[in-house]
């Protein structure tokens, strides 16, 4: 990819997007991703054009993917509509998530492949599995509830948007002086959409997770907290007699391990009377990205004093 009109040189370009130079010769030696022309001294020339992909490139790593990775999304791009805006478009979402739906409910895995790499390509690994991948998870079960689509097309729609996140758990980092966490869901709970969400939160920001799911039995999780001996446990809750359930085990767990700290989550806590929310201060963690940050910042701050 050359382009002409080089007109920030390397120094600048690493100052720009905060990467060290050797990284760029890197990428470009390597992956041939843009080729910066040369002035008379033989210096790397680059245009605003190929500063736009390369900060493309860095959001992508940043997010969870690896250069390898995000070079494959980029050539599956169109270059020319590739610039330094990654808002969320809420119509071009809803487009996406539509045609993924399509896809899904025909068997059409291909298709379906190549919607969630084009929606890779725009956003976020946050804003993907938030508003597409989760979405499309309530919607599926909404549909399935209603009796609008068979138990295979629940099944394998569920499976397969399941198995795009438990992908991307696995390829993201963790650093190690972060807490350990485990996320389960109370016993009766079955929707497992709120916790992944919850899941990729943390394991984006580097702490080592353990993802437990639905349905794990009260000695089980038990069991578990004794063996893997984590500084954060934590519970999420869609239905108000889940959420019920998760207060009841937060309060034993609290009681049985001194040093655990126990936190609640999920749309349950919407739905909360005021002295309900007083009852459960302690746990709850809240319903949105906003409201967990804020509950980890408190739980750090309350670490070091």
């Amino acid at each position: 990819m050359s382009f002409e009109g080089g007109i920030y040189n390397i120094k600048a370009v690493s100052t720009k997007l905060g990467i060290q130079p050797g990284t760029l010769r890197a990428w470009e030696r390597r992956y041939k991703i843009i080729e910066p022309v040369r002035n008379q001294a033989g210096h790397r020339l680059y245009t605003e054009k190929q500063v736009s992909i390369l900060k493309w490139l860095i959001t992508k790593v940043n997010s969870g993917f690896t250069i390898s990775q995000a070079v494959d999304l980029l050539e599956k791009q169109d270059i020319e509509h590739i610039s330094s805006n990654f808002e969320i478009n809420n119509d071009q979402v809803i487009n996406i998530k539509d045609e993924l739906l399509n896809s899904l409910l025909k068997f059409e895995e291909n298709q379906a492949n190549q919607l969630l790499d084009k929606a890779f390509s725009l956003y976020t690994i946050e804003n993907v599995v938030i508003h597409i991948i989760g979405e499309l998870l309530i919607e599926i079960g909404d549909m399935w509830e209603k009796q609008e689509i068979t138990v295979a097309h629940e099944h394998y729609i569920t499976s397969y948007l399941r198995t795009k996140i438990g992908m991307i758990f696995h390829h993201l980092p963790v650093n190690g002086f972060l807490p350990k966490v485990i996320c389960t869901c109370p016993p009766k709970e079955l929707h497992e959409t709120g916790l992944l969400i919850f899941t990729l939160f943390l394991k984006r920001k580097g702490y080592e997770t353990i993802y437990l799911g639905s349905g794990i039995p009260k000695s089980d999780l038990e069991s578990v907290v004794k063996e893997v001996n984590p500084t954060i446990l934590f519970f999420s809750a869609t239905l108000s007699e889940s959420l019920q359930e998760s207060y009841e085990l937060a309060s034993k767990f609290s009681n049985q391990f001194n040093t655990l700290t126990i936190g609640i989550g999920g749309q349950a806590l919407a739905h909360l009377s005021s002295r309900e929310k007083a009852n459960y201060k302690q746990f709850i963690v809240g319903k949105n990205e906003e409201e967990w940050s804020h509950w980890l910042k408190s739980f750090h701050e309350n670490n070091r004093s």
